[in-house]
């Protein structure tokens, strides 16, 4: 990949953003990409930590597995974004697998240098911070719902969630999802089945709170959602 486009990605992801072409060029320098076609498998949970990668084109799917191969969807990751983000600093495993759902083009540098580059700057090491805490945050937020929320609650606060990541607006409140996401994948990023999620789905739609457009996108009403919520 050319210098400049792999500078215009690195600066589009809010890690990097604020930094001058100078600074940008010892990261550029230490950047490499690769094509990954749908389906294939960044890395697998268990693998040694060894990368850090950034988002180019296509989406990534995060998501663990249990002992009996059950799959919990931890994120679906867009251009721009960058994973993982457990391991620096430390030695460690892949907290999860990491699958390619579109052709996807990815900046990669190596951990090692990539820590070795937020030693020598600090104002990106703390913008680091900051993205480790929003992450912290998610995370405990989802357990608090999956803790003191039914089933039901919990799919409302998926959607809206999901809403906030990956929706744009449209006429009269309502938001569109940008993502395709099948019942099976909202089932499983919050432990539940996708029976459950299909009946959930029914009567948020007979309520006319939630429906899918003719491309097969979701389409949400966040303040009605709210409503049904609360």
């Amino acid at each position: 990949m050319a210098f400049h486009s792999t500078q215009q990605l690195l600066q589009n992801v809010p890690l990097f953003k604020d930094l001058t072409d100078t600074e940008m060029e010892p990261v550029i320098e230490l950047a490499k990409s690769r094509v990954y076609r749908s389906g294939t498998h960044v890395f697998m949970q268990g693998d040694p930590l060894t990368n850090v990668y950034f988002i180019s084109q296509g989406r990534v799917k995060i998501y663990k597995t249990d002992f009996h191969g059950r799959e919990q969807i931890v994120n679906v990751l867009q251009p721009g974004d960058m994973f993982p983000h457990q391991g620096f600093f430390r030695k460690d495993e892949c907290p999860a697998h990491a699958e390619i759902l579109d052709e996807a083009t990815l900046i990669y540098i190596p951990i090692p240098s990539f820590e070795q580059f937020l030693i020598n700057h600090p104002e990106i090491s703390v913008k680091m911070f900051k993205v480790l805490g929003d992450k912290i945050v998610d995370l405990q937020n989802r357990l608090e719902e999956q803790i003191l929320h039914n089933t039901y609650e919990q799919i409302i606060m998926l959607l809206l969630r999901l809403g906030k990541l990956y929706g744009i607006e449209e006429k009269n409140d309502w938001i569109k999802l940008q993502t395709h996401f099948t019942n099976r994948e909202l089932a499983n990023m919050i432990g539940s089945s996708r029976e459950t999620v299909s009946r959930t789905l029914t009567q948020l739609k007979k309520k006319k709170l939630v429906y899918t457009d003719t491309d097969g996108y979701f389409k949400i009403h966040p303040d009605a959602l709210e409503e049904e919520l609360f």
